[in-house]
C-alpha cells in the first residue's frame, strides 16, 4: 500500500507590497525601517550595486559602476559612486552580494536609500 506524501506547508511571513516588482524576503523582521515588515515607504531611484562593508549596525555601504559620456573625446569613461544604504535583517546581505537599492527618506545624515533585494 502506498503511504500518501505529506506536503510541508513552508511558511511565509506576511510582508507588505513595495510597489516594484521584486521578490519578497523569505524571513521576517522586527526592523521598523524594513520596506516589507515594517512603516517605511520607498520611492525614487532603483539601482544596483556591490555590498562592499557591512561593519555597521543594520547599514552597508554599496559601490555602484557606471559609465558616462566624455562629449569632447567622444567616449565613455568608468565612474563609481558609494552609498550608505540601510540593511534590514530580514535580506541578509553580505559583503560582495549584488544588491538591489532603492531611494526612501532620510533615516540618518547619509542614510537615503534601502537595500530591497539580494541577486
Amino acid at each position: 500500500m502506498p503511504e500518501k506524501e505529506v506536503k510541508k506547508k513552508v511558511k511565509i511571513p506576511k510582508h507588505r507590497d513595495i510597489g516594484i516588482d521584486v521578490e519578497p524576503p523569505m524571513r521576517g523582521c522586527k526592523d521598523p525601517h524594513c520596506p516589507f515588515h515594517g512603516t517605511l515607504s520607498v520611492r525614487g531611484q532603483i539601482l544596483e550595486g556591490t555590498v562592499m562593508s557591512i561593519s555597521m549596525t543594520r547599514s552597508a555601504v554599496v559601490k555602484r559602476d557606471y559609465l558616462k559620456y566624455v562629449p569632447k573625446y567622444e567616449r565613455y569613461e568608468k565612474r563609481s559612486g558609494r552609498y550608505v544604504v540601510h540593511a534590514p535583517d530580514c535580506i541578509a546581505a553580505a559583503k560582495g552580494d549584488h544588491v538591489k537599492i532603492m531611494e526612501c527618506r532620510p533615516l540618518s545624515k547619509t542614510k537615503s536609500f534601502v537595500i530591497v533585494e539580494k541577486r
